[in-house]
């Protein structure tokens, strides 16, 4: 009876490594074309027969997370969430996940995540963005396959999974001028990341269709473009009756601003925010927002990730998950308020 081939054969022959021969027949990147060709007439040489997909679905891989240390205060956080249903869908496909925080010192010095300069893992998941030029590095010296998750890039062409920012942000702006507000502004540092940038043009186009105006005196800053969030807010001399915040973090931020200049939330100021996740005990006000569905983000990236690791072709672009409002009591209709707010 013929001896069953395997990758670690042809590997031995070429001396090359088995992962190499991996890479090569199933079509995935990191392997120059000459290799390639040798490694693929070799197999078919010796008769080697590659599995069924079937048995390849049960495949497991090594999937390294990375997220900037800006975007991990001393609370837990949303990403510290969205690892943790990261980690849920890859145990459920029998994946093994890596967390590496990139400090901001080694992600302006561009010193590359050790997953991938140690060659840990099979693919990548990069959490919240990182420097456009740093990306870049990433993708140019790495052929490891990589999903972005709740960011995108529009001039590395990479896959991502994001939420709907846009049209969240457009949907809260809205359910405002429904309670009857008119003055309403945005805190946010639009460009700052992409999805504070998504969520002003989704508030932005709701003022408009609204006819109302968009003020520069109402869009408030809440961090420095290097992701430094602001401890308080500078607020407008002429203050508006609500705010839409970018993130919960963001809006209870503001709340303990407003208090502290006097104004009562929500009887004299509406507030809502974005991703209906806050730390216990930050703000005593259930917030109206929209829930971005972490569950949904994660079994999307992993079931993508694990395709591309697969060599499987996908669809390159933007993955977007839908959300959903929630409505609670951080606002209150204009005509329930009285029209005479102090300080």
């Amino acid at each position: 009876m013929a001896k069953t081939v395997k990758m670690a054969d042809i590997a031995a022959k070429l001396g090359v490594s088995t992962v190499t021969v991996s890479k090569a027949l199933s079509g995935q990147k990191g392997v120059s074309d000459e290799v390639r060709g040798q490694i693929i007439r070799l197999a078919e040489e010796l008769g080697y027969q590659r599995p069924a997909g079937k048995e390849e679905k049960k495949r497991s891989f090594n999937i390294g997370v990375i997220v900037s240390a800006s975007y991990i205060e001393k609370y837990a956080t949303f990403y510290w969430e969205l690892y943790q249903e990261l980690n849920t869908a890859s145990v459920e496909r029998n994946c093994f996940v890596m967390l590496e925080i990139l400090t901001v010192s080694d992600e302006k010095a561009m010193i590359p995540p050790k997953l991938l300069k140690e060659n840990k893992i099979d693919g990548l998941i990069i959490l919240g963005g990182l420097k456009p030029n740093y990306l870049k590095m990433i993708r140019d010296h790495y052929a490891t396959p990589t999903v972005y998750m709740d960011f995108y890039d529009s001039e590395i062409k990479e896959d991502s999974v994001i939420s709907n920012s846009f049209y969240g942000t457009y949907h809260l702006t809205n359910y405002l001028y429904e309670k009857g507000h008119t003055k309403i502004a945005f805190v946010g540092t639009i460009l700052a990341t992409n999805s504070i940038t998504d969520r002003y043009l989704g508030y932005t186009k709701a003022v408009i269709e609204h006819h109302g105006q968009v003020r520069a005196d109402w869009l408030i800053l809440d961090r420095d473009q290097e992701r430094n969030n602001f401890d308080t807010f500078e607020l407008p001399i002429d203050m508006p009756t609500a705010f839409v915040c970018n993130c919960d973090m963001t809006a209870s931020r503001l709340i303990k601003t407003l208090r502290a200049a006097g104004y009562r939330v929500p009887k004299d100021i509406s507030v809502v925010g974005f991703d209906d996740y806050l730390f216990p005990g930050l703000c005593d006000i259930p917030l109206t927002t929209y829930a971005v569905n972490m569950e949904g983000m994660a079994d999307s990236g992993i079931r993508l990730l694990i395709k591309k690791m697969n060599g499987k072709e996908t669809s390159q672009g933007m993955h977007m998950v839908e959300g959903h409002f929630i409505e609670r009591s951080s606002v209150k209709a204009v005509d329930e308020k009285k029209t005479n707010v102090y300080h």
